[in-house]
């Protein structure tokens, strides 16, 4: 079944489901805190942060799910029926976002597209054979992986929530400032850690690294494109491989949610070793249990980069 199949069928469980539901107050009236819907992890942790205890937050894509090929479910759209606010990161990530949201009729549901106002980057996709209902299309959408972008993402969530809730704008805020300067304290921690180093190339999974790299001086050699759900063809291998070798990369990044088999399979061509950079487009339950968020998996990924790039 294609994405535009599936899309009219959501439409119409969400038509369903609208009229099943008719007469039904919000639960927000009942719980008096906003119901918010966010379309995968980063967006689901920065929607946490800012809205405190005034919200509950619910993360559409679960835990240890690779997000690039996820598609709601009817559950998902009725969330988004009752919902008050939905939150989406934008640039292509969410390719279902645009049929779904046409579907909805919750006229009251307040949507932002979190990466509002981020200069994008140009997508670099090399695989010709890639799937067209999964491609991004012209534009990298893994913005977060800035933290100056990451900031821009929690301000518009945070004034999504204001227009949802403007008697709470005060407490959205505050939350918003605090967060607002750790980015900005993680932003310095990686310019001074990585800006001194002597190697600037890092070999990843995919290329979900750029807007990091683009913001500390790096250059990213994905394995696979913009989208981790096909293995490379012998011709990007022997491109990879060639690529370490040349710029003596001692380390090949994998990722917890992607088989680490070709990352592996490099490592033993040229000698270098295997470590986990995350992207943050999910976490494990058991990092989820750990206490895990942006910030700790943004450290780690730090402290690799420093080993990696010595």
């Amino acid at each position: 079944m294609n994405r535009v199949t599936k899309a009219i069928l959501l439409a119409a469980a969400a038509s369903a489901l609208l009229l099943s539901g008719c007469g039904q107050k919000k639960e927000v009236n009942d719980s008096g805190k906003l119901n918010v819907m966010a379309s995968f992890y980063p967006m689901y942790d920065f929607a946490v942060k800012i809205g405190g205890d005034k919200v509950n937050v619910t993360n559409m894509v679960p835990a240890g799910t690779e997000p690039h090929d996820w598609e709601p479910a009817t559950k998902d759209i009725t969330g988004l029926e009752k919902a008050d606010v939905f939150v989406y990161s934008g640039a292509g990530i969410e390719h279902w976002v645009e049929d779904v949201l046409k579907s909805l009729k919750n006229n009251n549901l307040t949507v932002t597209e979190a990466s509002s106002g981020i200069s994008l980057l140009k997508g670099e996709e090399q695989e010709e054979a890639q799937s067209e209902e999964h491609e991004h299309g012209e534009f990298d959408p893994h913005v977060w992986l800035s933290p100056v972008n990451a900031k821009k993402e929690m301000e518009n969530i945070k004034d999504a929530f204001v227009k949802a809730d403007p008697a709470n704008e005060a407490y959205y805020q505050a939350n918003y400032d605090t967060y607002a300067s750790k980015f900005d304290e993680l932003d310095k921690k990686y310019k001074d850690t990585l800006t001194p180093l002597p190697n600037k190339s890092v070999v990843v999974a995919h290329e979900a690294f750029g807007y990091l790299c683009n913001a500390y001086g790096l250059t990213q050699m994905g394995i696979e494109g913009l989208t981790p759900d096909s293995e490379p063809d012998p011709a990007r291998m022997a491109e990879v491989i060639d690529f370490v070798k040349e710029n003596k990369v001692k380390t090949i990044f994998f990722e917890d949610l992607v088989s680490p088999k070709v990352a592996e399979t490099i490592a033993k061509e040229t000698g270098a070793k295997t470590e986990v950079l995350n992207p943050l487009e999910g976490l494990t339950d058991e990092q989820l249990k750990n206490g895990d968020d942006y910030f700790s998996v943004m450290e780690k990924n730090l402290t690799v980069l420093k080993e990696a790039l010595e």
